[in-house]
């Protein structure tokens, strides 16, 4: 198992459960608690583009600040500020300042952190392990979030919002604990051709973030009103499908680095397709609904590996790996914020929420094109 001779990258996934384990008991709540509070579904959607546009809009201050002071304080930084958005969340009660003052909060957190988080990554990474350490990874997330899910649930429904998201608070602080013992990474002053070599990956990004707003964002609304806006029915979803993802991943790590990308692709999205299909369909059935998001978590197993081995091997390669993320993922929040407000507004007409579930069915097609045709080039060459 070379792949965990990897210092660096064991500790990034180290942090990367901790993480997890916050956001499985505190993030998977989110629109949970906005539309208990008050906030309806296309303004709950609206919510989530306002913080992707933010993220977006800002975006362009981080350069100057990670060329002045290098990647890992900027990590920390991002770890410990997301922190402070779970004791806001509590405090919502309709469209009001705390809303504002969460989404603002939010954007500018997870802007600082995703951003630096997977430049590390894909600096601190080996190539020719990249399926392994991203599958790793997810493979750790998803044991955790057997448990985490449980635990949210049980601290909201026995402490309340306020005690619940405090504890939750801790332990996304908690995370930043790893990252203290990794290198500091710096960011060049110029790097000519940055931009131009993410390309294919700002494209993938772009679809990422219309599948991922379709496939998990609407997914998650879709099944707390299915299931009655049950807290404890939510919850036990969302450890149910935990289970079933721990049962999967490594094995898809090393299909990718084997040579066997293609196939893995192929794989990943004819599943991807599957289980969008039978969200939509299982809508007016809490109990097909529960089965259909527990077999939705086989899907991050199979497609996060190819997916993240193709940018992240990309962004070493290109000239400035934070600059390559910076772009690929303006084109995440590009997608994301579109299909957000597409979803809004096709419910605030009346449309079932069934129907911006399927619409992540043309990225799947896109998605697939695009990773066909780099493993493809790659095997070739």
């Amino acid at each position: 198992m070379s792949f965990l001779r990897n210092d660096a990258i064991n500790r990034v996934n180290l942090h990367s459960g901790v993480q997890a384990l916050a956001q499985g008991a505190g993030s998977i709540f989110f629109f949970v608690l906005l539309l208990k509070a008050g906030v309806s579904v296309p303004h709950a959607l609206l919510a989530q583009a306002a913080i992707v546009t933010g993220r977006f809009a800002l975006r362009p201050l981080m350069l100057p600040l990670a060329i002045r002071f290098g990647l890992k304080p900027l990590l920390i930084a991002g770890t410990l500020m997301l922190a402070l958005r779970f004791p806001l969340l509590a405090e919502v009660h309709g469209i009001d300042l705390a809303l504002i003052a969460l989404l603002a909060v939010t954007a500018v957190a997870e802007l600082c952190y995703w951003l630096t988080y997977n430049t590390y990554f894909a600096m601190l990474g080996d190539d020719e392990h990249r399926g392994h350490q991203v599958a790793a990874r997810e493979a750790f997330i998803a044991v955790l979030s057997i448990a985490s899910p449980l635990l949210g649930t049980w601290a909201l429904l026995t402490l309340g919002p306020r005690w619940a998201f405090a504890g939750v608070a801790v332990v996304q602080a908690l995370a930043a604990l790893p990252l203290l013992g990794l290198p500091n990474m710096s960011v060049v002053p110029h790097a000519p051709g940055a931009l131009r070599a993410a390309r294919l990956a700002f494209a993938l990004l772009v679809i990422d973030g219309w599948f991922d707003a379709c496939y998990f964002f609407v997914w998650e609304i879709a099944l707390f009103l299915t299931l009655g806006e049950s807290i404890a029915a939510y919850g036990g979803a969302m450890a149910l499908a935990g289970l079933v993802g721990a049962c999967f991943g490594l094995w898809v790590g090393r299909h990718v680095d084997g040579g066997g990308g293609r196939r893995t692709v192929l794989i990943a999205y004819s599943v991807a397709v599957a289980i969008v299909i039978l969200r939509a369909g299982s809508l007016p059935t809490p109990w097909l609904a529960v089965i259909a998001h527990a077999l939705g978590a086989v899907l991050m197993p199979l497609l996060l590996p190819p997916l993240g081995a193709a940018a992240y091997t990309l962004a070493k390669a290109s000239p400035c790996p934070f600059r390559f993320h910076m772009a690929t993922e303006g084109g995440w929040d590009i997608g994301c914020a579109a299909a957000c407000v597409t979803a809004a507004g096709l419910v605030s007409l009346g449309a079932p929420i069934s129907v911006p579930i399927l619409l992540a069915l043309p990225a799947v097609a896109a998605g697939f094109a695009l990773l066909w045709g780099y493993f493809g080039r790659l095997a070739a060459a």
